[in-house]
C-alpha cells in the first residue's frame, strides 16, 4: 500500500462537476494506491502512520490537531514505468480488491477520530489543492 502524503491549506475533489469533498481549514490530501498483497493490517498501520505523522506546523499531526484527511484513491501510484513509454497497472490492485482496503483505511482513520472526507473510488476525480510548503512525503506500508 503507498500513500503520497500532501500538507494542504485546502483541497477538494469534484466528480460530474459537483464538490464531492473538501477540507477548507489546513490538513492532509492522501492520495493512496492498494496493490495486490496488501491486507487489511497493512491499511489500518498505514492510517495510523498518517494519523500520528508530524508534518503539520509546528512539527504536530493530524492527532495533535484534530486537522481534517482527505482521502483519495490513486490506482496510478503503482505504475510501472521504467520500460517504454506506456506505463503499465498490473501493481495496482484491481477495484474489488483495492475498494474495501481503501474503506479499511478510512475506517481505520475514522476509529482514531479522525475527520475524514473521500473522493469516489473508480470516479474519474479533478482533485485542487493548495500544497502547504509545499510538504510531499511517500509512505509505503
Amino acid at each position: 500500500m503507498r500513500a503520497l502524503l500532501q500538507r494542504v491549506s485546502a483541497a477538494s475533489v469534484r466528480v460530474d462537476g459537483q464538490e464531492v469533498a473538501a477540507l477548507e481549514r489546513p490538513g492532509l490530501l492522501v492520495l493512496l494506491g492498494v496493490t495486490h498483497e496488501d491486507t487489511g493490517d497493512d491499511a489500518v498501520r498505514l492510517a495510523r502512520k498518517c494519523w500520528e505523522l508530524r508534518i503539520l506546523d509546528g512539527e504536530r499531526s493530524c492527532s495533535d490537531i484534530g486537522a481534517p484527511l482527505l482521502v483519495v484513491s490513486q490506482f496510478t501510484l503503482y505504475a510501472e514505468t521504467r520500460k517504454g513509454r506506456r506505463p503499465s497497472w498490473n501493481a495496482a490492485a484491481p477495484g474489488p480488491v483495492a475498494e474495501p482496503l481503501v474503506d479499511r483505511f478510512v475506517a481505520a482513520l475514522r476509529e482514531s477520530g479522525a475527520s475524514v472526507h473521500t473522493g469516489v473510488f473508480g470516479a474519474h476525480m479533478q482533485v485542487a489543492l493548495v500544497n502547504d510548503g509545499p510538504v510531499t512525503l511517500f509512505l509505503e506500508s
